[in-house]
């Protein structure tokens, strides 16, 4: 897990590399850790026909809700579904909140009729039901939304399970940039090459991705419609192009390009392909992040001697230092409100772990245990956080909850993963 600590030190010799292992059809499975403060107990039944349907929709939606670190599972035994009328007594004496049981029977014309109810265990109501008529395709899909119509019923925030992650992997010498539902499986190639594929970048509407090929023997910013497939060349300048990033409203990419012979970033406009410089130093600049509002991008520059994080307006104005705390700290992401910085820090030991801090002040916080983490992305409503990491001698994916108390593991066989990316909410 090279790359992406690399990055920095790559812009320099206006050139990268990467190594990847594994195979781009293997299957995820969750695996989650760790004790939250604060969660709600909830049962979830296993949904009636099922086991007909294609997909285990209870377990899903139980993963789901497990992972954002709010819920607890309790003991969800019994036949139960829509239909029926709940004893309530029974399951406050199993220790729950609130209930969820429902049907996913197959209909004479191939579809699956996707039903469930939530109930308010405590004050003993039904608080939420729906139903809806589904292919078998999207089984997985429909139960990601029920999750998420969980989620916001009883939190008053939007899910994110519904939601896509990008991501890179190679087997043998191709690699392929994938795009998965946001706990990893569900998995469709958007480009296979034989050539490297790095840093994926969502749009705002969810409708692209842009990225690094290296398909001409250098790195070149490409753009890919999502739904189309069709693809075409962003930043193809003299020197290294890289690490593009869009702008919130989708117009424009902050990338990092080499033309002057060190890195330096550089605002593109994705109407005209006119391009602005937006930082002149004799340093490395590159890593672009852009604020919530669009109005300043965080960057990574070693001005200060080591890598370190900046803010700097669009229109100018001096670079602003943003992290203090150790010698080495790369990756700068922004949370979706704004308020909280996603970064990786070398320690003393070497180690290379995702930190958070609170961009109104505060010191750094360490949420992940593991010591080779790499691109952390936030999820679209701010509440996790996914990036890449070594395993027990595998590239994983993860996932951590703000305070790093819910870490999840998205696992696969024989697969290295690597460069997540998490898309915005679909418009």
């Amino acid at each position: 897990m090279q790359l992406q600590r690399r990055r920095f030190n790559a812009a320099l010799a206006a050139g990268l590399a990467t190594g990847l292992a594994g195979s781009a059809r293997a299957q995820f499975k969750v695996e989650i850790t760790g004790i939250g403060a604060t969660q709600l107990p909830i049962a979830i039944t296993r949904f009636r026909d099922e086991d007909r349907a294609g997909q285990a929709v209870s377990a899903i939606v139980r993963a789901d809700l497990e992972r954002s670190g709010l819920f607890r599972s309790v003991d969800s035994s019994g036949v139960l579904d829509e239909r029926s009328q709940p004893q309530f007594s029974d399951w406050r004496t199993r220790g729950a909140d609130a209930l969820v049981a429902g049907s996913a029977t197959r209909l004479p014309d191939g579809r699956i009729d996707v039903r469930f109810k939530l109930w308010d265990v405590v004050k003993g109501e039904e608080t939420l039901g729906q139903a809806l008529a589904v292919n078998p395709a999207d089984l997985r899909l429909a139960s990601h939304r029920i999750a998420d119509a969980v989620y916001e019923k009883l939190t008053g925030e939007r899910g994110v399970n519904a939601t896509r992650i990008a991501y890179v992997t190679r087997a043998a010498k191709v690699f392929t940039l994938r795009v998965a539902d946001a706990d990893g499986e569900g998995g469709e190639t958007a480009l296979t090459s034989p050539h490297p594929i790095i840093s994926p970048a969502w749009s705002p509407d969810g409708r692209k991705l842009a990225y690094v090929s290296f398909e001409t023997d250098k790195a070149v910013v490409m753009l890919q419609d999502l739904i189309s497939g069709q693809r075409r060349q962003v930043a193809n300048f003299k020197g290294s192009n890289s690490a593009p990033a869009f702008s919130p409203d989708g117009r424009s990419l902050a990338v990092t390009l080499s033309l002057d012979g060190i890195a330096q970033l550089y605002l593109m406009d994705l109407g005209s392909g006119e391009k602005r410089r937006i930082t002149s130093s004799n340093a490395i600049d590159t890593e672009a992040a852009f604020s919530a509002d669009g109005s300043q991008v965080y960057f990574v520059s070693d001005r200060g001697g080591g890598p370190q994080i900046y803010r700097v307006g669009l229109n100018g104005g001096a670079p602003e230092r943003i992290t203090f705390s150790g010698a080495y700290n790369i990756s700068p992401c922004v949370s979706p409100d704004g308020r909280t910085l996603a970064y990786v820090a070398r320690d003393g030991g070497g180690a290379f772990r995702v930190m958070t801090q609170d961009l109104a002040g505060g010191s750094p916080l360490s949420v992940t245990d593991t010591t080779d983490d790499e691109s952390p992305s936030f999820a679209p409503n701010g509440r996790l956080i996914m990036y890449a990491t070594r395993a027990n001698g595998r590239d994983v994916l993860m996932t951590t909850t703000l305070d790093g108390k819910i870490r999840t593991r998205l696992l696969s066989t024989g697969l290295d993963v690597r460069e997540p990316a998490w898309g915005p909410f679909m418009r």
